[in-house]
């Protein structure tokens, strides 16, 4: 059932569903938690599935505009807080697994498991924050024009027409304001490097990595996934930066098996 928390003057949308353990669903940048929807369908049969519409995205309005990785952890604790939820699994794409790192520095104690689906512990290089400041400039330019150009690159469309999943997923993004996505590239722009959180985990990690990914360099991801002592990955060939839809049996089987095998 769709529901929103008070956070700071602002709602934050959510949904909560099924029993059992409970795994958090964060969605990623131009997205929101309707990305979930088949997973939480399947996932809530033997968990307990909370996904959440990060600041600025879907239906959870903008706090400012910067969103930090910080604060959009601290939006995500004040939803878990509110359904008493102390230990939880996390599953974050892309910007969520950047809040989900953020989310395990922050409140270390209560992670169970850490899933990083096409995502990285790593801050942005030099290179990628001049990205970033391009990306802003065109936003606030021509959205519309930004979303129709960064959509269909998440997907590796060699092997196979997604272009269903792309009108998905642009639907989506062109629903974000454009307060929103600018907030999210700033506080993409400015994270921290997180690697050390992978280092120390005490709880198992994993990575879910495209070998095609154009957004992400599969070999860091994997470099990544091995410095956790309970860390593992799957690398999907022919798949982009979208496995939940480029791949999706397969990944959700990875998802329920993550959880189930670990306490």
């Amino acid at each position: 059932m769709e529901n929103s928390v008070n956070f700071k003057n602002i709602n934050i949308s959510f949904t909560d569903a099924g029993k059992g353990k409970a795994v958090v669903l964060l969605h990623g940048f131009l997205e929101d938690k309707s990305i979930w929807n088949d997973f939480s369908k399947h996932l809530s049969e033997k968990f307990r599935v909370i996904t959440i519409d990060l600041l600025g995205h879907g239906k959870t309005e903008c706090l400012s505009y910067v969103h930090t990785m910080e604060e959009m952890a601290e939006a995500v604790h004040a939803v878990l807080k509110q359904l008493k939820v102390r230990k939880f699994y996390l599953v974050g794409h892309s910007l969520g697994g950047y809040v989900s790192l953020a989310l395990a520095e922050i409140f270390p104690d209560n992670i169970k498991g850490l899933c990083m689906f096409h995502s990285s512990a790593r801050a942005d290089s030099e290179t990628k924050q001049k990205d970033r400041d391009r990306a802003i400039k065109v936003v606030k330019q021509n959205k519309d024009l930004f979303i129709n150009e960064a959509i269909p690159n998440l997907f590796y469309t060699k092997q196979k027409n997604y272009e269903n999943e792309i009108q998905q997923i642009k639907k989506i993004a062109l629903q974000t304001s454009l307060q929103g996505i600018v907030a999210a590239l700033e506080g993409m722009k400015i994270r921290m490097d997180r690697e050390i959180i992978l280092n120390f985990a005490p709880y198992p990690v994993f990575y879910i990595i495209g070998k095609e990914d154009a957004i992400l360099p599969f070999e860091s991801l994997i470099e990544q996934a091995e410095l956790p002592e309970k860390g593992s990955f799957l690398l999907l060939e022919d798949v982009g930066h979208v496995g939940f839809l480029e791949a999706k049996e397969e990944t959700l089987g990875a998802i329920t098996s993550f959880v189930a095998r670990n306490k």
